[in-house]
This record gives C-alpha cells, structure tokens and sequence, in this order.
C-alpha cells in the first residue's frame, strides 16, 4: 500500500491550490477527484475579484477581460449603474486555469487519480484511505486528508467535521460570439420569481457571456427559472448571434465558514468548509485565501507533530468577518415579494444608499486576511 503525506479529495480550486503548494514544499501528495478530466464540469462562474487579483499571481491566459461596471436591476426593470476607477473583476477562463495547475501541481511530484471515488478512511497510526476508480477499489495510507470535495463533503462527515446546513442552487450557460453593447459589464437582477434569495446575472467581458441563475432549491426549479430568465434577456443581448460553449451549475453553501473544519486527521478547504460569502456567494476569494492557510497548517503540522498548529485553522476566526453578510443573507432569506425588492433597489438608486450598494460589489472586506496567522506558523510555502 503506497503512503502519502497529504491526500486531497477534489480537484477543484481549493484542491488544486493545496495539491501544488504542498507538493512544491516537498510533500507526497495524491490528488484525486470523481472526474477524468479537471478541465470537465467547471461549478463556478470564476470572478476573480480585485484583491484576488492583487494577492495571487493567476496566469494572464487564464484570465478575461478587465470590468469594471454592474448593472444593479429591479424587479421592474429599473437599472442602477454602478462604476469604479479600478480593474475590479476578471472572470477566469477556469477549464485552462484548472489544467495548469494540474499540470504545475504534477510537475512538482503530486499522483493524479483522475476518475476516483473517496469511499472513507480508518484511523490509525496513518489513515487507511479507500478509493474507487473504474469499478476496482484500492487503498492508500495517508498521514493526512484535505477534504476539497465540494458543499456536502463525504470527507467532512468521514473525519466527524462541520458540514454545510444551508446553500443555494445555480445554474448558468456560457456563450462566445455575443456582440457587446456598452463596456464589459455585470448585469445583476434581484427578482425573487427568478432568483429567491440570491440574484440572476448576465456577466459580458466582452468574450464570454454567462447567464445564469440561482436561489433556494425549495422556492426554486433551476432549469425552468433560467429559461424564464434568458427569455426576459436574450433578445437584448443578442444571444442567438452567439453560440453555448457551456453548461454549468451546483449547490453553493452560503451559512459562512463553518466552526470545525480540521482535527488531527484532516481538515476542509473551499465549499467543503463553507469559505463563501453569506451574501453575494462569491467563493474564489475566500478559496484561495483558506487553501494557501491549510498549506501552511499542513506542511506545519506534519513536520513538528504538534496539534496545537491545528488551533490556527478553526472557522471561528474568521466568521466575525462575515456578521453583517449574513444578516443581510437573511434579509434576502426571509423577504420573498417582489414589492419589497422593488422598494430595496428604490433606495439604493438614492444617495445614502447608493454607497451601500457600491460597497457591496466593490468593496474590499472579503475573506480575512490569514497572513497574520501563516506567521504565527513560522513555516513558508
């Protein structure tokens, strides 16, 4: 039975992320996911957000064109448009970032087991880890799991860690060859008979136009709102000049980051770990941010041994962050008439609140920072 320092289950972001950084700083590591392919069946819309941008170095050709405008829209129909002075968001080209992070995370000595199930694991002096691939079901040891496998984990319920209790559902098509009218912008629609709970987006960099929606899975059938949707928009977009390159949906656990997401035997990263925004869902930021933390933790951890380094990875640091995000993820939660998201957008098109309204596209206060807890570490990756 072949022993790994680190096991990643999940090939998404988050899982990439630690896969090459662990395995750049020397470790044995065994990245697998249930698909063959880690550029198949992209989640996310990938916004890259400004901090985002200034704090990682993501690959030019991975990246679209610079936006910088969002189009708030009410029910009704009512636009307030929203700019910034600053390159605020790049939508990343995911299925190419996806494949050269494998590729880096290979290069520097990772296993891809591309295709595999993670069935469970048994403790012990290493963890006993049972896979599955093509029918034929295999075991490795490992001294430790990292669970990247999405909002509901098997590797959270496998470890005994906090799992995701609240999340909406999205879906969205991706199209190339739509003419861009105005500059590349976000169009965002608060509709609670598209979208309860959350929004419908039309995001245009001026390549790639995505259209998508989201919400409650209770209060919403995916695929009939997002044809309601794209039949309110499409003919001002001009969608049939275009053609769909794409399909993409999932759940996204929006209850903020959860409390327990390590113990001696593994920890969470990304969706696994609730590392989303309550309100806007946005997760690159918060999965990057987390996912370069548990590297540090890791690498920290198996070299001295100490359970005391697991202390610095626990959710309760960071959820003071995200208070006001998540009452104002009840707020959208509770209120569900279209009058009262109608009076909301009225007052953001107002100048006490038009600041609100910018703050919350644009402003800064995303993820904490976990540089200060990486130097308490005292460890580099």
């Amino acid at each position: 039975m072949n022993l790994y320092d680190v096991v990643v289950v999940g090939a998404g972001l988050a899982g990439l992320q630690s896969a090459r950084l662990l395995a750049g700083r020397g470790l044995k590591v065994l990245l697998l996911d249930r698909k063959p392919r880690v550029d198949r069946f992209v989640h996310t819309t990938g916004i890259f957000v400004r901090k985002t941008l200034e704090s990682f170095d993501l690959p030019a050709d991975c990246l679209g064109p610079v936006v910088r405008d969002v189009v708030l829209y009410s029910p009704a129909g009512r636009a307030l448009h929203l700019s910034s002075p600053h390159d605020e968001f790049r939508v990343g080209r995911l299925r190419r970032l996806y494949a050269r992070w494998l590729d880096e995370a290979v290069g520097a000595g990772a296993h891809w087991a591309g295709g595999t199930r993670f069935l469970g694991s048994e403790p012990g002096r290493t963890s006993r880890v049972h896979l599955e691939t093509g029918g034929r079901r295999w075991a490795v040891g490992a001294r430790f799991l990292i669970g990247a496998d999405g909002c509901q984990s098997a590797v959270a319920r496998d470890l005994g860690l906090d799992v995701n209790r609240e999340w909406i559902v999205g879906a969205e098509e991706v199209y190339r060859g739509v003419p861009l009218d105005g500059p590349p912008a976000f169009h965002c629609y608060l509709d609670p008979r598209l979208a309860p709970g959350y929004l419908a987006w039309v995001v245009h960099d001026g390549e790639e136009v995505h259209v998508g929606t989201g919400g409650y899975p209770d209060r919403l059938h995916v695929t009939t709102a997002l044809a309601a949707f794209k039949e309110r928009v499409a003919p001002r977009l001009g969608l049939k000049r275009g053609r769909m390159v794409e399909r993409r949906g999932g759940r996204i656990p929006v209850g903020g980051v959860l409390r327990r997401i390590a113990c001696p035997r593994g920890l969470l990263v990304g969706d696994a770990a609730g590392a989303v925004s309550p309100l806007t869902a946005g997760g690159l930021d918060p999965c990057l941010r987390l996912s370069d933390l548990a590297a540090h933790v890791v690498a920290a951890y198996l070299d001295r041994g100490d359970p005391r380094i697991l202390g610095h990875y626990h959710g309760g640091a960071f959820q003071p962050r995200f208070l006001s995000r998540r009452w104002m993820r009840r707020v959208l939660a509770t209120f569900r008439h279209p009058l009262w998201y109608e009076l909301a957008c009225a007052a953001f098109r107002r100048t006490p609140l038009r600041r609100l309204a910018w703050q919350v596209f644009f402003g800064r206060g995303s993820f904490p920072d976990v540089e200060p807890l990486k130097a308490a570490l005292g460890v580099g990756v």
